[in-house]
């Protein structure tokens, strides 16, 4: 017998758990898309991109659920071009399109930080209070060189991460924020760490992680935010008993 779940009961389960409503972000989260009432298999994955849809639309999925949605701020509010023909591609197909940004990377079990330090093995970690759950620190189970540390980020991620900075010999506590996220590095050296991972890079970055003796790795904005809608994914799936699949459309970036 096929399981399905209405549309609007997941959207409720997963809000109970995101709370959505404590975040200023930068796009709506929630349901962006309104597809049919009754869904039997979810396909998650990082970007709304149309790559994703069709492969979602081959698995006929009745919802997608990504990280990074539509409807950002400052963006072109007219349909033409590409976001017409993303949203003819769910429209046509009645395929509900979910997004979390911001409340998803800061989930303390499910968000995107949480779970990067369960692929990368880091211990004891915590979201630093003030600043909504998205900085984040821990420690290594055992020191590691920079370089050591490099060649550990590049294998569990699968892609290779750019180093910069200079600090200390062995790198033991860690700070980190996936994505866009190089705007924290002033909060991770105040708080303590050796090394600060995010998923990008800037060009003033260097410079602040030269000169203020933190070694700074930037992981890859895909490759770091790949693990909550995942987790996501198959927590609906465990209390719905409704499908999941989570389809990685690769990015370098």
């Amino acid at each position: 017998m096929t399981t399905t779940a209405h549309r609007n009961d997941i959207v409720s389960l997963v809000e109970s758990w995101l709370e959505p409503e404590r975040f200023q972000d930068y796009c709506p989260n929630g349901l962006q898309v309104e597809g049919k009432e009754q869904v039997r298999r979810i396909i998650t994955g990082v970007t709304a991109s149309q790559a994703l849809i069709d492969a979602a639309i081959a698995e006929q999925a009745d919802m997608i659920l990504v990280h990074h949605g539509y409807f950002w701020k400052g963006e072109d509010q007219r349909i033409q071009g590409m976001k017409k023909r993303r949203l003819q591609a769910l429209l046509g197909h009645d395929i509900s399109l979910l997004a979390y940004h911001l409340p998803l990377d800061a989930h303390p079990e499910l968000g995107n930080n949480r779970q990067l330090a369960d692929v990368l093995g880091i211990t004891n970690p915590a979201a630093v209070s003030s600043d909504r759950g998205l900085l984040w620190l821990g420690d290594l189970p055992s020191p590691m060189s920079p370089d050591t540390f490099s060649d550990h980020l590049s294998h569990r991620l699968e892609r290779q991460s750019l180093r910069v900075g200079k600090g200390k010999s062995e790198i033991r506590r860690v700070a980190w924020c996936t994505g866009a996220a190089q705007g924290f590095l002033g909060d991770a050296i105040a708080s303590g760490a050796d090394a600060f991972i995010s998923g990008e890079i800037s060009e003033p970055t260097f410079h602040t992680a030269q000169e203020c003796g933190v070694h700074y790795y930037a992981a890859g904005h895909h490759a770091t935010e790949r693990y909550g809608v995942q987790a996501l994914g198959q927590k609906i799936a465990d209390v719905t008993g409704i499908e999941h699949r989570f389809i990685d459309i690769d990015n370098p970036v």
